[in-house]
């Protein structure tokens, strides 16, 4: 039922803005413009999937890319810009892939499941978003990356919504409206939890456990 879709963490070029490059040790290959900027969003998801990472400094981040955090400012005016890049990239890779499924497959039902199933596929495979997208990388940085993330989930149970009042006309509800919002809504809470599981459990529990089971029963 499920397939699939999605992506490797690698923020895509046109998601961050090209800026100067930074001075490099003697020897070393000086980056391309905005190359840097990748390789500092990239190195960043990589340290938030390690299971047991506290709040990443910009110190620690400078240190792993062996740059100065003067380095890193060139590039970005703080860290919640850092992090903002990430949610960037969650959106547009989950949104586009949305777009994608919604064009190949007709049905609502069998849409919201390959929704749902991508959202928690693209988790597995980056597990640094992960912890952004359930806000547990979030908790001490600024609070508009929370209300950001948050807005990323409206917007998906917005889309899911659309998916089931479709499939709540088909099958001749007497309340598709109502049935379509508490579904879309079930369906969101279930990739949260799913994913904060998979975050809080040092990435064991997948968050695909299970998916076509529970996906037959959460979406009927």
């Amino acid at each position: 039922m499920t397939e699939s879709v999605a992506p490797a963490v690698a923020p895509a070029a046109d998601s961050v803005v090209p800026s100067v490059d930074v001075a490099e040790a003697p020897g070393r290959k000086r980056p391309k413009p905005g190359e840097r900027r990748i390789q500092i969003l990239q190195t960043l998801a990589s340290m938030l999937e390690q299971p047991d990472a506290d709040r990443i400094t910009t110190a620690a981040l400078a240190a792993r890319l062996q740059v100065s955090e003067a380095a890193l400012y060139r590039h970005f005016a703080s860290k919640a810009q850092m992090f903002e890049g990430l949610i960037e990239f969650v959106e547009q890779s989950v949104f586009t892939l949305a777009n994608q499924l919604i064009e190949r497959e007709p049905q609502g039902a069998a849409q919201a499941q390959k929704i749902v199933a991508m959202v928690l596929q693209f988790g597995e495979k980056n597990p640094g978003m992960a912890r952004v997208m359930v806000g547990d990388a979030l908790v001490f940085e600024n609070e508009r990356l929370i209300a950001r993330m948050n807005q990323f989930f409206d917007r998906l149970e917005s889309q899911l919504r659309q998916s089931l009042r479709a499939h709540a006309d088909g099958t001749g509800s007497q309340s598709p409206t109502v049935d379509a919002q508490a579904a879309a809504s079930l369906a969101v809470s279930f990739v949260l939890g799913r994913l904060q599981r998979f975050a809080r459990s040092g990435f064991k529990r997948l968050p695909t456990e299970y998916l076509d089971v529970a996906l037959r029963q959460l979406i009927v």
